[in-house]
């Protein structure tokens, strides 16, 4: 670890911009925050002082409307953005909202907004304003919660939503306090969201416990997470086998408790199989690979994943309970049991299940254990019409279903971008959209 010298606003942004690898269309997401306004002052000076920029932006505020006052405050930005004369959209989170979770649920509510945005722009790239006082507070949250082996470097640098479009975040290296200081010699204003005051929220009671000289003090660098994850994604290369359908493989040879690569890429693995947004927690981690350190065969259940370990590896597989049904009315997709996504293009709703075992085996599956395939095949989708009516089963054509890699597909760190890549190609399912930076922190990605 290394202390982190933070980065004005305008020389962060003048790194960024360099950083792109293509001319881009950028969108920035603006609260009317001090950090965000920030960041849209700083690129809008930034591309108007290069009369051949390549850049163009856009602006968006996400109005989540949960308190008075918010709808004013986007008014204020789209007035901001107008005298910028830069163009600018005001996304509203309509509908009802959820009594708990309401910090999560608002950000999947804001990131789905932007990315409907971006798209109406046609924008390349999205940015946030997530700033040097921020990655401190997340990495100290992490750090209560404890981790599951990784080497955490707490907010990434850029992000993939939805599979779909970049999110980068420019700021990371700039402190709160330098970008205030950037607007007021501009003479440009910020309003200040009373959440961010409110003590039962665990990110302002951790900005509010925290020492004064805390963005001067030492953080991980991203360069050894980059470097675990990419030593993961080649020992995936070398050993992971999808047998069959939902039965993963690891070679006897490439079992290796104490090594970190192997604990990565084992986390991530379960989580893709199990359909947990998250890699599986420290605890349950360690219990699994002490199990493996014994060379003993034998089976565990982790994060909802059955790992058998036989003599000549070990094969995994979701385990055949909990998995609930998914209803699907024409023309809309779902993720069902968080490992596939469904498209349902028949002209009548549908109904996806566990198959119970349903599928048949094939020869190539005949040398696998018998066990472990009738597990996977049992926790395999079927699919139904949801009202039981006498169709043909060639409306199965008209059903479109892809796995779904549950800690990737919603929310893609540029850290786990290589791995992420390397497990499409062993599921024979579609490439990741490339990263639009050329560099990171001024190193090639």
């Amino acid at each position: 670890m290394s202390p982190e010298i933070p980065l004005s606003p305008e020389a962060a942004v003048s790194r960024f911009l360099q950083s792109l690898a293509e001319p881009a269309r950028i969108l920035v997401a603006i609260s009317g925050g001090s950090d965000s306004t920030g960041l849209l002052v700083a690129l809008a000076e930034a591309v108007k002082a290069d009369p051949h920029s390549k850049f163009s932006l856009c602006a968006a505020t996400v109005d989540h409307d949960l308190r008075a006052g918010s709808a004013d405050e986007a008014r204020d930005v789209a007035a901001l953005c107008q005298s910028l004369s830069i163009p600018h959209r005001i996304a509203v989170w309509h509908g009802a909202k959820p009594k708990s979770g309401i910090m999560a649920a608002a950000r999947e509510a804001r990131y789905a907004l932007l990315a409907a945005t971006a798209a109406g722009f046609g924008a390349d790239l999205i940015v946030t304003a997530h700033t040097l006082d921020d990655q401190r507070e997340t990495l100290i949250m992490r750090g209560k919660r404890g981790s599951a082996g990784d080497l955490d470097t707490g907010i990434a640098d850029a992000v993939l939503f939805d599979r779909s479009i970049w999110i980068a975040r420019p700021l990371l290296a700039s402190t709160r306090g330098d970008i205030r200081r950037f607007l007021t010699s501009r003479g440009v204003g910020w309003s200040d969201d009373p959440s961010n005051h409110d003590m039962k929220y665990e990110r302002v009671q951790t900005r509010a416990a925290m020492p004064a000289d805390a963005v001067a003090r030492e953080l991980p660098q991203p360069e050894g997470r980059a470097a675990l994850a990419d030593a993961a994604a080649d020992w995936l290369t070398e050993h992971f086998t999808l047998c069959a359908p939902g039965l993963g493989r690891i070679a006897i040879e490439g079992i290796s408790a104490g090594n970190p690569a192997f604990a990565y890429a084992l986390g991530r693995l379960g989580a893709v199989f199990g359909g947990q947004s998250f890699v599986m927690g420290a605890q349950s981690l360690q219990r699994l690979l002490t199990f493996l350190g014994t060379g003993e065969p034998g089976r565990v259940t982790a994060g909802r994943v059955v790992f058998d370990k036989r003599r000549d590896g070990l094969y995994f597989s979701r385990e055949d309970r909990g998995i609930l049904p998914l209803s699907l009315s024409p023309g809309t997709s779902g993720i069902w049991d968080g490992r596939f996504r469904v498209f349902n293009g028949a002209s009548f709703p549908i109904r996806i299940e566990k198959s119970g075992g349903i599928a048949a085996e094939t020869p190539s599956e005949s040398r696998l254990p018998k066990s472990a395939l009738k597990r996977a095949l049992a926790a395999q989708p079927a699919i139904f019409p949801a009202d039981d009516a006498n169709v043909s089963g060639a409306f199965l054509g008209a059903v479109a279903l892809e796995p779904y890699f549950a800690p990737f597909d919603r929310f893609l760190t540029r850290f786990d971008f290589i791995f992420a890549g390397r497990l499409t190609a062993a599921f024979g399912t579609r490439p990741y959209p490339t990263l639009p930076l050329g560099l990171i922190d001024g190193k090639t990605t």
